[in-house]
């Protein structure tokens, strides 16, 4: 009568453990349902869930493994499963699965304990555990902490029984203990995104571009003011937009050269654009702002496209307007369907990213739309938030680890 036997292996790891015991299933006869093997600092676990062709070659297996493992310095453990058990969990295999992802300065314990019980009182079995960041030296442990960077991912299975309550307590959580939660279903789409959408001011970059206009023309206060309510989405954007590059009239076209020579990008930002290129994905500005900065960062970063606000000028002055529709946030949610349809890619492919109210429309259509460092409004809304980390922290929602970059460059 044929068996199902569940292995599991623990110890010090080593070149060729695995090969040396599955050797011995294969000398036997076994068929391996289920496999898994993870090694944290030097040390092995293994689990092996096996069906055998007969109760006495089980008993021979055993005898055969306890011997191996024994000479290897690992325990052996062999549970049996029933039928109706094995039965149950083939049966599991059609629930929706997730991935969580923990990302901060540095994971603690209570990140784990708070967001594990979470997942528990949302109905969802944990079924895998790793860490995307890399190994961090313990002289770093004060001296770096502004640029560290700490990530795990959770795998996890079931339905949640309220995935919008579920998604508020992980912001709740997020903003309690100091670190970013993304809630993503594990699915094709997950592993296959192929653009990246990008605002500009305040999201690529650290500046509100047409603050540093105001300042250089005298009226620096009322635009920034009038920009930070439009941002917090209290006044419409576009109305915003104009009443501010009204008071932009009369500055001369060479202080533009200068504000771009002085911008500064946002923590990530470089490493992000380059492993996205040599990954072949697509990268684009969608923005509020002016064109000639979006085309400034796309000469130095390598950026696909770029659609913003043609800023007017004649005889060398600005003039207070600007050519053309303005870039709102119903535009960029046009603009980003538009790029998807010529890169021939479904919109669940596409990654949205910004910080303010306007940016909302188009980070509601993407696949995976993240707030960055946003306004709480933004927040709220968003599918996905990071404030902790760089713009690089994307990568660990796509399920890039730290030791992918290198081969990335």
């Amino acid at each position: 009568m044929r068996e199902i036997i569940l292995i599991t292996v623990a110890g010090p790891d080593r070149p060729g453990i695995s090969a040396r015991l599955t050797r011995i299933l294969a000398d036997h006869s076994v068929n391996i349902l289920d496999i898994s093997q993870a090694v944290i600092h030097d040390h092995l676990s293994l689990g092996m869930l096996i069906e055998t062709p007969s109760e006495q070659e089980s008993a021979l297996l055993m005898k055969a493994v306890l011997f191996a493992a024994h000479g290897l310095g690992l325990t052996a453990r062999f549970t049996p499963i029933t039928a109706e058990s094995y039965q149950h969990w083939v049966a599991g295999q059609g629930k929706a699965r997730y991935i969580v992802t923990l990302l901060a300065r540095k994971i603690t314990a209570e990140h784990i304990a708070a967001v594990s019980a979470l997942v528990a009182e949302n109905g969802l079995n944990i079924d895998g555990l790793q860490r995307l960041s890399g190994r961090v030296p313990l002289e770093t442990e004060s001296a770096l902490d502004a640029s560290r960077k700490a990530c795990v991912e959770f795998s996890v299975r079931g339905e949640p029984r309220d995935i919008q309550g579920m998604r508020a307590e992980f912001l709740r959580l997020a903003n309690e203990l100091n670190l970013d939660i993304a809630f993503q279903q594990d699915n094709a789409f997950r592993r296959n995104r192929r653009i990246v959408c990008f605002d500009m001011d305040s999201t690529l970059i650290q500046h509100e571009v047409i603050d540093e206009l105001a300042q250089a023309a005298g009226v620096g206060e009322q635009v920034a003011a009038i920009t930070e309510r439009a941002m917090n989405g209290e006044l419409d954007f576009t109305e915003s937009f104009k009443a501010r590059v009204a008071l932009l009239k009369g500055l001369d076209e060479s202080v533009l050269s200068g504000i771009a020579a002085r911008l500064q990008l946002s923590e990530g930002a470089e490493q992000l654009i380059r492993t996205l290129k040599a990954l072949g994905y697509k990268t684009a500005i969608l923005s509020g702002g002016f064109t000639y900065f979006g085309e400034y960062l796309q000469d130095k970063l390598g950026i696909d496209y770029v659609h913003a606000n043609d800023l007017e000028i004649r005889e060398g002055k600005v003039t207070g307007s600007v050519v053309g529709r303005v870039v709102d946030g119903q535009r960029k949610a046009e603009l980003l369907r538009e790029i998807a349809q010529k890169e021939g890619v479904n919109l669940e492919q596409v990654i949205a990213v910004g910080d303010g109210a306007n940016d909302l429309p188009m980070l509601g259509i993407a696949g995976l739309g993240i707030a960055f460092r946003a306004k709480p409004l933004v927040k709220q809304n968003a599918k996905q938030a990071i404030s902790t980390l760089g713009l690089d922290g994307i990568l660990y929602l796509l399920g890039v680890r730290d030791r992918d970059l290198d081969q990335s460059r």
